[in-house]
């Protein structure tokens, strides 16, 4: 399993979407895209009525962004491109007619909180920490802020956001609504998940479609806010003190 890749599979009407890389699943451009052309295929196949976002390995879910490719942005037209990876996943997410069930089976870090946050219902294991580690580098978690402010709050992202340092348990997460449930093992989470998915595919898949227009009110604009947010991000990884940073990681 030493290959990055995004795969789908279907079993009893769950879509399974599962992303992996090498690299703790931090996640390059290409394998970005890849996701997000998944997602938004899975929402229009009707042998799908609920998905599920799970990730390969153990103990990490996602460590957000491809570092080597961060470290190779030169220019601001770069940086957007990049920083819009995330950006396109999770308005795939946002935009997909069916409920996305987060499968957080460890470590998620700054891009992958994101994608943690943009799923419907979401459920952990207690090693599922969660950092944005963003400010430590100069720029901040512009892309992912909007998701994640929706789902925890304001206090909770800004308290996390500024704590760059930190890791904070899982527990701490389901208590800010991030999870709705954390589990002890990857068993009895992958239980759940699997048990939660299919219950979910008894139920009117047209009903389940007008609740998450419900739940996703008010973000009708994201596709050009977190375009801007992209390009802020792009920008600011230009600048002085983050290319400083940036050399210590070479």
């Amino acid at each position: 399993m030493s290959d990055p890749y995004v795969k789908q599979t279907i079993e009893n009407e769950v879509g399974y979407i599962e992303f992996f890389h090498p690299a703790h699943n931090s996640l390059p451009g290409d394998l970005l895209a890849k996701l997000a052309n998944t997602i938004t295929k899975a929402g229009t196949n009707e042998a799908i009525k609920v998905i599920v976002l799970k990730s390969g390995g153990e103990r990490t879910f996602c460590a957000g962004a491809s570092f080597t490719e961060l470290i190779n942005i030169n220019d601001a037209a770069t940086g957007k491109v990049f920083f819009s990876g995330f950006a396109n996943v999770i308005n795939a997410m946002r935009k997909c007619p069916k409920f996305i069930i987060g499968r957080i089976q460890g470590k998620t870090v700054g891009g992958g909180v994101g994608l943690a946050a943009s799923t419907d219902y979401c459920m952990a294991t207690k090693f599922a920490a969660i950092k944005l580690s963003e400010l430590n580098i100069g720029i901040g978690p512009f892309v992912v802020g909007p998701v994640i402010e929706r789902k925890m709050g304001l206090s909770a992202m800004s308290q996390i956001a500024i704590d760059a340092n930190s890791f904070y348990p899982a527990d701490w997460a389901k208590q800010k609504g991030l999870y709705t449930k954390v589990f002890e093992t990857t068993e009895e989470l992958d239980d759940a998940v699997k048990s939660t998915a299919e219950h979910l595919c008894t139920y009117n898949v047209e009903a389940m479609l007008e609740m998450k227009k419900i739940f996703w009110k008010g973000t009708d604009d994201w596709d050009e806010l977190l375009a801007e947010r992209a390009q802020t991000s792009g920008r600011l990884v230009l600048s002085e003190f983050t290319k400083e940073k940036l050399k210590t990681y070479k």
